[in-house]
């Protein structure tokens, strides 16, 4: 596909006066062509767009939704120029991101089938009992529906799965809601190819044209631009804390305050206890060195922090680890800025009073590739419970091991922020000897696992890919699996309506066979 660098603005395309280039990471080189920088204008035109679409989209039957989002899906699988570019926008490898597409177009499929099949909109009825006394009870039947224009933010070190037809855009779509991207300025090739495949599906599928835009751009003002627009009803991110709390506080203060769906910081500790550190301490450490290197450390639930008992058994395990990470090899990060932060945090890190470089690999860190050094520091609890900048995360291949007493370990635990997920290495008797422990991780995580690594997210109906502040802006909803069409929809209850003017999920004679709460019992049956 030859780009142009245009923004898309419903079916049309439109330029600038600013422009950017993309870099890839790898060769520290600029790639063609310059793409311009979206203007008010263009906020203007492409939320007016998508508010005048919303009343046709919203209404489409099931079935046209889910062909638009399988069309979409069908269009990024025939696309190997994505695979290309996506490559040289991110230094990420061509297997990896054909895996990431395969994902991508998995979970539209995903949200196809659960929109075609359609119990998700939760519908409730309770029927009348004129009967009913000091007073009648009225006839009540309740539905999600689409709350209307989203913004969605593009992720960086997800070019695919978490960018322009990722998940937020798939539930959006899914919801009936239309939706606006704003690229991330570190793959803008990869987006418009993604970007101008959405505008062909909804145009093969024949919906109206305002149901997708895509702008780029990357000063702050175009992203706050967008929040705060007033027709703008719900927003989606996946990014850093700092840019997802400036969101949320723009989208608060706005005169009609919105959602903002932020996935935001995390670093997933992970609890290695002792009955499991006696059985297989050496395993365990080569698959926590396996997780936190995956992909150069860039994922949201990189393994940040490891917690365990002083002791032998631990020492092994840090001695182990090191060696290990010691043999990583260097990686190209996304983009420079990040791999900046990165290094910038590992200073920050190793300067910190008691805490000590445990590894580092021993493979030379080439800046004009973008590459950082995998790292290993360790540190004692109290080390750990007296700087709080310890807390924060550092995003790439870097970790921390703190070690401390059983009780110190609870401490630490009480302790944490909100994190994505925490894990738990252990034996059935450790998670006995332990259950004051994960009572406590179970209100500190959305995802908690066992004897497993954090870092694979299925794409399934009971992920949860969320978590307390400040991993999300909203600890109730996930941003990967089918509940994250939620975030798109709100409840609407009609009260006494005649049944041929209601919609036909609420219809008494349930024309799509759909699940239903019928006077509080779960059926498929006609009322």
């Amino acid at each position: 596909m030859q780009l142009h660098g245009l923004n898309l603005i419903g079916s049309e395309t439109a330029g600038g006066a600013t422009t950017f280039v993309a870099m890839n990471p790898s060769t520290s080189l600029a790639l063609a062509p310059p793409f311009h920088e979206a203007g008010a204008g263009d906020v203007e035109r492409a939320m007016r767009l998508a508010e005048s679409a919303f009343g046709d989209f919203r209404r489409r039957p099931a079935r046209q939704r889910a062909a638009f989002l399988n069309a979409i899906a069908a269009g990024i699988e025939a696309d190997d120029d994505v695979l290309q570019r996506a490559n040289e926008e991110t230094g990420l490898p061509i297997e990896r991101l054909r895996g990431e597409r395969g994902r991508t177009a998995g979970q539209l499929r995903l949200f196809a089938r659960l929109i075609e099949e359609g119990s998700w909109v939760g519908a409730r009825i309770d029927r009348p009992d004129p009967s009913r006394k000091p007073a009648p009870r009225p006839d009540l039947r309740r539905m999600l529906i689409a709350m209307g224009p989203v913004v969605v933010f593009a992720a960086s070190n997800f070019p695919l799965a978490f960018s322009v037809a990722g998940g937020d855009t798939a539930s959006a779509l899914g919801a009936g809601c239309p939706v606006v991207v704003k690229t991330h300025p570190g793959h803008p090739g990869t987006s418009e190819i993604v970007g101008a495949i959405i505008v062909n599906a909804a145009k093969s599928t024949g919906m109206p044209a305002g149901v997708f835009s895509m702008l780029h751009g990357k000063s702050h003002a175009l992203s706050l631009a967008l929040v705060r627009h007033p027709l703008a009803k719900a927003v989606g991110f996946t990014g850093s804390l700092r840019a997802g709390r400036a969101l949320f506080d723009a989208a608060a203060a706005r005169p009609e305050p919105i959602p903002v769906y932020a996935e935001m910081g995390s670093t997933n500790p992970v609890l290695v206890l002792p009955g499991a550190l006696a059985e297989r301490g050496r395993q365990i450490a080569e698959g926590f060195r396996a997780s936190v290197t995956l992909g150069v450390g860039q994922f949201c639930t990189n393994p940040g922090l490891v917690i365990g008992v002083e002791g032998d058994a631990m020492r092994g395990f840090v001695e182990h680890a090191a060696l290990l990470m010691g043999q990583s090899a260097a990686g190209t990060m996304l983009y420079a800025g990040l791999a900046d932060s990165f290094n910038e945090g590992v200073r920050h890190f190793s300067q910190v009073p008691g805490v000590r470089i445990a590894a580092r690999s021993q493979s030379v860190a080439d800046a004009s590739k973008t590459q950082v050094t995998p790292t290993l520091f360790a540190a004692d609890a109290k080390t750990y419970l007296a700087n709080h900048t310890l807390r924060e995360e550092l995003f790439g291949p870097a970790s921390l091991v703190v070690t401390g007493s059983r009780e110190e370990l609870e401490r630490i635990a009480a302790s944490l922020d909100g994190h994505l997920t925490a894990t738990i290495q252990g034996t059935a008797q450790d998670l006995k000897d332990h259950r004051d422990l994960i009572a406590i991780l179970e209100r500190k995580v959305g995802r908690l696992l066992f004897n497993g690594f954090p870092t694979g997210v299925e794409v399934s109906s009971a992920m949860q890919h969320g978590g307390p502040y400040p991993a999300t802006t909203d600890s109730r909803t996930t941003s990967v699996g089918t509940a994250a069409i939620e975030r798109f929809a709100r409840p609407l209850c009609y009260q006494d309506f005649p049944n041929s003017e209601l919609p036909e999920e609420l219809q008494n004679q349930n024309p799509h066979g759909i699940w239903r709460l019928l006077d509080g019992q779960l059926t498929r049956d006609p009322v």
